[in-house]
């Protein structure tokens, strides 16, 4: 006759609670002990009883277990936090992804691509929104021409004053050298003047110092102005002084 089932709540009875607890610590511990032995499996069994009283049981060393145990916890909990994280970015993607698939398809819209899709509402929204951004491009254009004709405007303003201002230095330069455009014509045929004069003295010198050369040496006048040379001069005055008699025994001499 086997025994019956227990119901499985707190023993009001301390004694029988208590006698309950030994043989049931003996015998889990016994349990732990053979699980260790049979499957060569690493068992630690803590336990502690009512009063406070420690019970513990390891098959390695209660200080290697409880190391190992902690390890494997932190362990564990690094990888469900990073397996968290894998999954919120996962989804962030996927949120990114759907989001950018949209724009794709609002963009084509705006450019008159896949409008198969779209109703009569959705098209007349399309069209408001498509002469909005016709209206705000204009805008802009507009903006940015009278922009560049207020630039053009002001540096035009700015070229005239800087050509006021240099024909004000021009005109005071005037003013402060009047005479410099006389100075400068009266100065050049006063120097050719002077050069000629030189020219004209130099040669007077040289013309009598070449005639006095020639009186010195005896050359005629005709000599020099016909630039015959002074050999020729030789030829010409040697056959004065010698005579050649004729047949008829005459004398003649030879000019």
């Amino acid at each position: 006759m086997g025994r019956g089932k227990i119901e499985i709540k707190k023993i009001e009875n301390a004694n029988s609670r208590q006698v309950t607890f030994s043989k049931r610590r003996a015998g889990l511990l016994k349990k732990a002990q053979e699980l260790a032995i049979l499957c060569d499996a690493e068992v630690a069994v803590i336990i502690f009883s009512n009063t406070g009283k420690l019970f513990e049981f390891s098959s390695s060393g209660m200080k290697r277990t409880l190391s190992r145990y902690n390890e494997c916890i932190d362990s564990s909990d690094a990888a469900v936090v990073e397996y968290r994280k894998e999954k919120e970015e996962s989804k962030m993607v996927e949120m990114l992804k759907d989001e950018i698939a949209n724009l794709e398809a609002k963009q084509l819209r705006l450019l008159g691509k896949d409008l198969t899709g779209l109703n009569t509402k959705e098209l007349q929204l399309l069209e408001h929104q498509l002469n909005e951004s016709l209206l705000a491009v204009k805008e802009r254009k507009d903006e940015l021409l009278m922009q560049q004709l207020e630039q053009s405007r002001v540096q035009e303003q700015r070229a005239l004053l800087e050509n006021e201002t240099l024909r004000r230095q021009v005109e005071e330069l005037r003013c402060l050298f009047p005479l410099t455009e006389r100075v400068v014509p009266s100065f050049l045929p006063y120097r050719k003047m002077e050069r000629k004069n030189a020219l004209v003295d130099n040669g007077v010198k040289c013309h009598n110092l070449v005639s006095n050369c020639a009186n010195e040496k005896g050359y005629s006048d005709t000599t020099l102005h016909l630039g015959l040379p002074n050999d020729v001069h030789q030829k010409r005055k040697a056959p004065e002084k010698e005579t050649i008699s004729n047949d008829s025994g005459s004398e003649m001499a030879l000019l």
